[in-house]
């Protein structure tokens, strides 16, 4: 019997590497809501309820790493910083609304795990 070796896609492997881990396709989904896919901490930290301030500093800055969205921070009047998807950032948010389609299609977000 011959023995076939499978072998996983590594762009795959990548792109569930950055989405597997905890808020970031939250917050990737969060910033492509918003105008211009730009928000301020403290708007992503009031509708995300449950992220502690530090997760979401940490997830921001790996998300920035990962070249998905850019920390803005203007001078003028006041200082301000706001988060905004990249290019490549809204290319991804992109790829990710069949997968919504699907849970939409399929899932019940309201259902309670056991």
């Amino acid at each position: 019997m011959e023995v076939i070796s499978i072998q996983i896609c590594p762009y795959l492997e990548y792109s569930f590497s950055i989405l597997g881990k905890k808020w970031n396709g939250l917050i990737l989904h969060y910033l492509s809501l918003c105008e211009n896919g730009s928000a301020h901490f403290s708007d992503i930290k009031r509708d995300l309820t449950d992220i502690t301030s530090r997760a979401l500093s940490l997830k921001l800055t790996e998300l920035i790493d990962y070249g998905l969205i850019e920390k803005k921070v203007t001078a003028e009047p006041a200082v301000t910083i706001s988060y905004d998807l990249t290019d490549k950032g809204h290319s991804l948010t992109a790829a990710l609304v069949p997968i919504q389609k699907w849970a939409q299609q399929y899932e019940n977000p309201s259902r309670k795990e056991e």
